[in-house]
């Protein structure tokens, strides 16, 4: 494929203005028909394929979209060969006990290879967040937790400051307090911040282009039958994984969550590689991948089940029963190999697992629900902003410079960061910290205004109340800043050169929400425990509020907010909390986030980077309600030069080059001849060059002047005529067709349920013109009043 421009990021950016789908490039990576034919007829039983196949006759070029319903024919055959040939010998039956196994041992591979990959990002993401502060004396790969947990101090303030872990003022200045302590403490800080952040982006520029980013977007895109060749590469992987863990040390406001699952679904592809039955087909390897992002889901969360579920709702686009047995499979076996590595020390699958022992009560669903209105308008608010300053720094020449532009807002990250403490910890330590509730052996700041310990209360004003106290005034204060900082670097951090997750800075604002609106409540709670609301519920002097609650609806609201999860999002955050008794409050934070969000536009964060990507996905979840006909959006239109199209039996070589030579197109209806116009199938201008080369390689008398037919029986020719080319084997004889009155939302459905590339327009069975996945963006932007040209790859 030749260079399409200069900017390896450009396939994620939405490839400049020069590899559109319907035009393209001369040399063999065309793109004409985003969407070019090739169904295998299974009438023809593929015999002239079968006689003699040729190398490279049904695979596809690099932004091609794959036809789901070739690879499936093509399936069935394989299928239909295997258990015809099983009862003639051992080897044939051992090699199709293979073949029906190779689907779970595929997924089991993925699975495992996912687990641990995802145990070592969580050990050396910990151990990196905490050099930023300082190293341990007695062993420098312990982090700050793991140091201190010889110490015989008596308290948890004390054990923080174990005499085993030096702070970077006391290594390099010898204080451990004073300004010159916390200056030094602030430099190194910084310091480390920008090392990693630094590393990260050199590493995804230089050998990765595509590490970086969620990578959510283009799995979607890519399970919808696209193809990005080295997307789900071994480079891709390796560097994704290193720098995952760097971007994540780094400090700034991204999660690891989103990239996991890229990483888990580079396992798949990596693994589908050493099966053929996985290799050689295209649409059997997007099950691979659908049962990936499940297991991907499943360690980054530890919900295996939250992890179908996402695969199913979020990201798969064809998800037959077969594949749901095999991601929930793949989310157990990576489960299991996480829990194994026990990375967090706590025999948990994630940091921030929580059990909250108090009920809750009816009339907490009114704050429940406004906590779900904010993360709706949040994610209203974060989709339109993050998308304009992506849309901005494509058009404008800060995108050329992504080094630069990482190193800017890692450094106003950790300098503004390093000041307030909510903001200085690792986000997950922070969501953590937020979920969890008060109890005897807590040192929060959140926490000081009371203690269970023994019945008594900690801290008492004159009248023996249990009260706030100063701590908990600045907690809150601090709390606040962290919200609007948060809310700010994470708009323009999600998109940047390096690998960033979303769900993280989403659950961690949601959570700083939930948590404040909790404490307020307590506190009405507790001073005013004489109001209707209260009476009924609350005894005096008892706790019936449980602030962290708050902060686990608030994250799950904000993160339904920003994407849009509704039943794989409640599922995960049950999971992570281990309380079935708290669904209905996150069913209703989620579903009125939801609700809320999409007043302000239907679209969640990944589909809208999709299209500002300009990548040929037709949404199942959008509904076309216009009632055009095929005729409106099929081409050639009025306009247009007549269709490019092949006669069946008299054309020349040289004829046949010239039209692939002088046109672009990705494939050309067959016709009887140019009078008749009926149709007699597709060819694919790619399937056209291999026959034509491997012809002249295998064939003696191949000349230009031979004649080419589509043809069973060769036409009748003059005797001194050179020897003619049969192609017949390449054709799709059954090519779906629709009438030129068939309404569009007809058209839209069979090309989102059949995965189709094209469909050619007739009238009484003469051929009219033909319909693409292009065709039909291009047609549904115009319908939502955008400019039609500016959506493919713009």
């Amino acid at each position: 494929m030749e260079e399409l421009s200069e900017d390896p990021y450009l396939p994620y950016d939405g490839g400049g203005d020069t590899i559109p789908l319907q035009e393209m490039p001369i040399k063999g990576s065309n793109y004409a028909m985003s969407n070019g034919g090739g169904v295998v007829s299974s009438s023809t039983h593929l015999l002239d394929l079968l006689e003699e196949p040729i190398p490279g006759v049904g695979t596809y070029d690099d932004f091609h979209t794959i036809d789901w319903v070739r690879e499936k024919c093509k399936d069935r055959e394989r299928h239909r060969k295997i258990n015809s040939k099983k009862k003639e010998s051992a080897w044939e039956f051992t090699k199709s006990l293979y073949d029906a196994w190779s689907g779970w041992l595929v997924v089991t591979l993925t699975g495992l290879a996912s687990g641990a990959l995802a145990g070592v990002i969580d050990i050396a993401a910990d151990w990196m967040n905490d050099i930023k502060e300082g190293v341990c004396l007695t062993a420098m790969w312990f982090n700050h937790e793991q140091c201190c947990w010889g110490s015989n101090e008596t308290t948890f303030a004390e054990r923080d400051k174990c005499p085993q872990w030096k702070t970077w003022a006391e290594l390099i200045l010898g204080q451990a307090e004073g300004p010159g302590s916390y200056i030094m403490n602030y430099f190194m800080y910084t310091y480390w911040a920008l090392s990693f952040a630094f590393t990260a982006v050199c590493l995804v520029k230089v050998f990765a282009p595509y590490a970086c980013g969620s990578g959510i977007p283009e799995i979607k895109t890519i399970l919808s039958g696209f193809i990005i060749r080295g997307y789900l590469g071994k480079w891709t992987l390796m560097i994704k994984t290193i720098t995952l863990v760097l971007a994540v040390a780094s400090g700034l406001s991204l999660g690891k969550e989103g990239p996991l699952v890229h990483v888990a679904c580079c396992c798949g592809n990596i693994f589908s590689y050493l099966f053929p039955k996985y290799s050689k087909n295209e649409a059997k390897k997007r099950e691979v991948l659908s049962a990936a992002s499940a297991a991907g889901v499943s360690v980054a969360f530890g919900a295996p089940i939250g992890g179908v579920l996402f695969s199913l709702e979020e990201v798969s686009y064809y998800f037959p029963l077969k594949t749901l047995w095999r991601s929930f499979f793949a989310a157990l076996v990576a489960a299991f190999v996480l829990r194994s590595i026990n990375p967090f020390g706590n025999s948990r699958l994630v940091l921030f697992y929580v059990e909250y022992h108090t009920p809750w009560y009816l009339f907490e669903l009114f704050p429940f629900i406004l906590l779900g209105v904010f993360g709706g308008l949040w994610g209203a608010f974060f989709i339109r902003a993050n998308i304009a300053w992506c849309r901005r720094r494509k058009s404008t020449r800060f995108g050329k410079y992504p080094v630069l532009e990482v190193m800017t807002v890692a450094a106003v990250t950790a300098v503004v960061a390093f000041p307030n403490p909510y903001t200085r910890q690792n986000t997950s330590e922070l969501i953590k910290e937020l979920f969890t509730d008060c109890g005897p052996l807590e040192s929060s700041q959140l926490c000081q205004y009371r203690s269970r310990m023994n019945g008594t209360s900690a801290y008492t004003d004159a009248a023996g109340n249990t009260a706030t106290t100063p701590g908990v005034y600045s907690a809150m204060w601090q709390l606040g800043l962290a919200l609007v900082f948060k809310v700010v670097m994470t708009i323009f951090t999600f998109g940047l050169k390096v690998p960033s997750g979303l769900f993280i800075p989403s659950m961690a604002i949601g959570a700083i929400a939930g948590r404040i609106v909790g404490i307020v409540m307590e506190q009405l709670a507790y001073y005013h425990h004489d109001w209707f609301l209260f009476k009924e519920w609350c005894e005096v002097g008892a706790d019936c509020i449980t602030p962290g609650l708050y902060a686990m609806v608030g994250a799950a609201a904000c993160l339904g907010g920003v994407t849009r999860m509704t039943v794989s999002l409640v599922v995960i955050v049950f999971e992570l909390t281990g309380g079935l008794e708290y669904i209905v409050p996150l069913m209703a934070a989620v579903m009125t986030s939801k609700w809320v969000g999409d007043a302000f536009g239907r679209e969640g964060i990944y589909e809208a980077h999709i299209r500002l990507n300009g990548y040929p996905f037709l949404d199942a979840k959008e509904e076309f309600t216009h009632t055009t006909l095929a005729r409106d959006v099929m081409r050639p239109r009025r306009s247009d030069p007549p269709l490019a199209v092949l006669t069946q039996d008299d054309l020349t070589l040289a004829e046949l080059q010239a039209i692939i030579t002088q046109t672009s197109y990705n494939g050309f209806p067959v016709i009887v001849s140019k009078e008749s116009q009926r149709l007699v199938g597709f060819a694919l201008r790619r399937d056209i060059t291999i026959a034509i080369e491997n012809a002249r390689r295998k064939q003696e008398g191949i000349l230009l002047n031979s004649r080419v037919y589509f043809t069973q029986h060769a036409p009748t020719l003059p005797a001194d005529s050179p020897r003619p080319l049969k192609l017949r084997s390449i054709l799709d004889m059954s090519p779906f067709t629709v009438t030129d009155h068939t309404p569009m939302e007809i058209v839209v459905d069979i090309f989102r349920k059949l995965g189709l590339r094209q469909c050619l327009v007739t009238h009484n069975g003469r051929l009219l013109g033909i319909v693409t996945k292009k065709d039909i963006l291009r047609h549904m932007a115009q319908m939502a009043d955008q400019d039609p040209d500016t959506i493919m790859f713009n």
